[in-house]
């Protein structure tokens, strides 16, 4: 049963203090205001595009500018729309899409493209990495294994196929530090961000000193560090006269957009996972004691110097279930009714959903999808079910995974439109997982976390006091699913071991 619940609430019914919170995306912009209680300002949300470059050769890239010119559109809409608002808002919060990169000359101006976490053009390069550095002692202290989405690959690509271009570069940025500089003149990057680009020691919160000398990367060639308690002040110009009432207000250090959807989620503890699944999916917790060792397949990033965020993070998400519904002509009514009517694992079939590669837990990115016992007698709806149980089984390994770090009785919490548009889905994620999975209202889940944040820093409220997040629906594992599923599960296991030669 759903419980009562609103996530919004109307202008003239919000209590100040109010919180601006930016989510910068893969390929748009949102603006919307928030009040004391987190709840979503109704007729505050605003979105602006800016165009994504992608290839077959694995290019996945926008310009910095791009996404600035959508961010100021939103806040000038914003401030025609709703000045009266405005002037309650006590704090500037953002979230960013993690692992982004852009070289900058000597004035701050970008000279490369914006790369983004889903390029892969530098697969030939985390090969030279793990050839001439010590994968596992770096991941030990990084959090963050050689993989195409990380910034050491990404250097060593540009300043293989692009040398004198990389020659230029004086400063290494990620997109939000890019915007900060440009709203206010200091290049400065939260723990939070930094902590994606898999250069950020997770012990010390420093740039990892033995990294950066094997990339010949010079300190001064990064931001600065900060965390979400630090805020700028104080907008330059031409900013400031254009956006009168955020010109004194802080600014907090945006965060990676993953530890945004944790916190908005109300998982900010190891008694409670999210699994968000939007075009790719992740299963990620949060704690305040994060493990010396981190056990291989997951990572380890940074919410804030105190928070830690524990997890992994697959390819492949809503952008399967879109693959399927357009090459087998179905509808979301129609998979949810393949979903809903079909026994568990009825189809016999044996998949290994690497459409994009493997990132978590494998790291693969050569790999590719296979399906395994298809027959003549097999229909689409088979495989529609086999794809998306398959995914959820490697949830399930990424779980496995989390599991000695979590609360015995810890629940899962799922967001995305994937999973909102596509409930049962999160039931055979509960009963592939063998807990429940609940599902909240539809909310802008990355925004509420960044308000949460931001309240959190003025002393509003806490993190561990935050309103909770009541769900719309809520799934729990069925026996005889689950039984069904564990049995399904090490198929996929064996096939990927055979095929592979590699536990994972």
């Amino acid at each position: 049963m759903a419980e009562s619940f609103s996530s919004t609430i109307s202008t003239t019914a919000a209590e100040a203090p109010f919180i601006l919170s930016l989510d910068i995306g893969t390929s748009s912009v949102r603006a919307l205001l928030f009040d004391r209680h987190a709840r979503h300002i109704e007729g505050t949300l605003v979105r602006a595009t800016y165009p994504l470059r992608t290839a077959t050769d694995g290019t996945a890239e926008t310009d910095a500018d791009a996404v600035l010119n959508a961010l100021c559109h939103c806040l000038d809409t914003l401030t025609a729309q709703h000045a009266h608002l405005l002037k309650h808002v006590a704090a500037v919060g953002a979230c960013t899409l993690a692992a982004t990169i852009v070289g900058l000359d000597e004035h701050q101006r970008p000279l490369t493209p914006l790369f983004i976490y889903a390029d892969t053009r530098p697969a030939a390069d985390v090969e030279t990495l793990r050839q001439t550095l010590p994968e596992q002692e770096t991941f030990q202290r990084t959090g963050c294994p050689f993989h195409t989405a990380y910034f050491p690959a990404r250097l060593l690509w540009l300043r293989r196929t692009a040398p004198h271009l990389a020659a230029r570069v004086r400063t290494w940025a990620t997109i939000d530090a890019y915007l900060m500089a440009r709203f206010f003149g200091e290049l400065r990057v939260s723990l939070s961000n930094a902590s994606w680009l898999g250069i950020l020691n997770r012990h010390t919160l420093t740039w990892d000193t033995p990294l950066l000398a094997a990339l010949d990367l010079a300190p001064h060639a990064l931001p600065t560090l900060t965390d979400a308690d630090n805020p700028l002040h104080g907008l330059r110009e031409p900013w400031a006269q254009r956006w009168p009432h955020l010109r004194s207000v802080p600014w907090l250090p945006p965060i990676g957009d993953g530890a945004a959807a944790n916190i908005g989620s109300g998982c900010t503890s190891p008694a409670h996972v999210a699994l968000t699944v939007g075009t790719s999916s992740a299963l990620r917790f949060m704690t305040t004691t994060p493990p010396e060792t981190l056990p291989w397949g997951l990572w380890c990033y940074r919410v804030t110097r105190r928070h830690a965020l524990i997890g992994g993070a697959l390819s492949e998400g809503g952008n399967i279930l879109d693959w399927a519904r357009r090459t087998f002509a179905l509808n979301s009514a129609d998979v949810q009714s393949i979903l809903e009517t079909r026994p568990a694992d009825g189809h016999g079939l044996t998949i290994l959903p690497f459409w994009a590669g493997e990132r978590s837990p494998g790291w693969r990115a050569d790999a590719r999808a296979t399906i395994h016992g298809l027959t003549l007698a097999h229909t689409p709806a088979d495989i529609v079910q086999a794809i998306l149980e398959a995914i959820a089984y490697r949830w399930a390994a990424i779980f496995d995974r989390c599991a000695p770090f979590l609360a015995h009785n810890a629940s899962v919490i799922g967001s995305g439109g994937a999973l909102q548009h596509l409930p049962a889905w999160a039931a055979i994620a509960a009963d592939v997982l063998e807990r429940p999975v609940g599902l909240p209202h539809p909310i802008e889940t990355s925004a509420r976390g960044v308000a949460l944040l931001a309240l959190d820093t003025l002393g509003a409220l806490t993190l561990d006091a935050a309103p909770p997040l009541p769900l719309a629906r809520r799934y729990h594992p069925r026996p005889e699913q689950s039984e069904r599923y564990r049995q399904a599960r090490q198929r996929q296991y064996r096939l990927d071991e055979q095929l592979h030669a590699r536990v994972v």
